[in-house]
């Protein structure tokens, strides 16, 4: 390798723009690529009975993989598989039924090109992104999807650079417009993200997370502030609901309340009833946790009792909802 040339902080600074607009360019040209041979993969994919199945070589082979994993989060079962290994056995994991997507820029790639034949007596529709229409691979499939460029944004014009990123944009064009076309939903997106915080935020309800039973805080109406006080401080969640003997919700007590009782000089024989808030906020079992943690924010409280047709069937906390990762 010969000595690194001498650059400037300027040069470097160029250089790396040059490098942006000319994956900018590249896929400028990819909008007026998404025509007849677009849509009729489109339509293979979403007529598919089985699995899409990605693969490609070398640096297409990393694109193929996101696109793979793109694919299966947004509603099309989809996996990768390595062309090389495929010819040593993984063969077994494409069956009738399925729609294969092959990446190769060059419509060449011999690993690819070596198992086209085997793939073929499946009934499986092929899916070729290349960026050469007349390719032995773009001839072979059933559909050609094209996504050439003028040029690589490497100077030498050898790394995969404009190619690669015009194979990863094409991909997720065709994984959205099947998302589109699924009628995938939010909430579909979640149950394919059950550890990350977009799912944890759409899945899990309130009932999931909320303290029943024994848990609650509570004190009957009669009760007086010094009761209401103990209770408050052996659940530890700064307020205890009020209730009747049916569970009924009656109004709440907060640490708010309690401050007020001492300025208004009430003594600690009071009835809780004289002095808790009657006109509170609650939440539904079955409403998401996310809208207990808005509630929460925009009223600045801590915590809400859990009400099911009038009465109370539990008691949710901030400090729960950041246990669960909502927060």
């Amino acid at each position: 390798m010969s000595a690194a040339p001498d650059h400037s902080r300027a040069d470097l600074k160029a250089l790396a723009r040059a490098v942006i607009e000319t994956e900018i360019c590249a896929l400028n040209a990819l909008p007026a690529r998404i025509d007849n041979q677009f849509v009729a993969a489109c339509e293979a994919i979403l007529a598919c009975r089985g699995r899409v199945i990605v693969t490609g070589m070398g640096k297409s082979g990393h694109i193929g993989s996101k696109i793979a994993a793109t694919l299966a989060s947004t509603g099309t079962p989809a996996f990768f598989v390595h062309p090389g290994e495929a010819s040593h056995g993984d063969l077994g994991m494409i069956m009738d039924g399925d729609v294969l997507i092959a990446l190769s820029n060059s419509g060449a790639t011999d690993e690819i090109l070596a198992i086209i034949p085997a793939i073929r007596r499946l009934q499986v529709v092929i899916v070729a992104m290349t960026g050469h229409p007349e390719s032995e691979l773009a001839r072979a499939a059933h559909h050609h999807i094209h996504t050439g460029v003028d040029n690589e944004a490497c100077p030498l014009g050898l790394a995969p650079t404009s190619s690669t990123t015009a194979a990863l944009v094409m991909g997720d064009a065709l994984a959205i417009s099947l998302l589109e076309a699924r009628g995938f939903t939010a909430e579909d997106f979640a149950r394919s993200h059950p550890g990350g915080r977009l799912g944890k935020r759409l899945l899990v309800h309130v009932h999931d997370i909320m303290h029943t039973g024994a848990h609650i805080p509570r004190v009957a109406p009669d009760a007086d502030l010094r009761q209401a006080i103990l209770e408050m401080t052996r659940q530890g969640f700064g307020m205890t609901v009020i209730m009747d003997g049916e569970q009924r919700l009656l109004g709440i007590f907060t640490d708010g309340d309690l401050r007020r009782s001492f300025e208004n000089s009430m003594t600690p024989d009071v009835a809780v009833a004289s002095v808790m808030t009657r006109q509170c906020l609650s939440i539904a079992p079955d409403a998401l946790a996310v809208s207990a943690l808005n509630l929460m924010q925009e009223r600045s409280i801590t915590a809400l009792p859990v009400v099911r047709d009038g009465r109370v069937a539990g008691i949710i906390h901030m400090h729960d909802l950041l246990r669960a990762g909502i927060v």
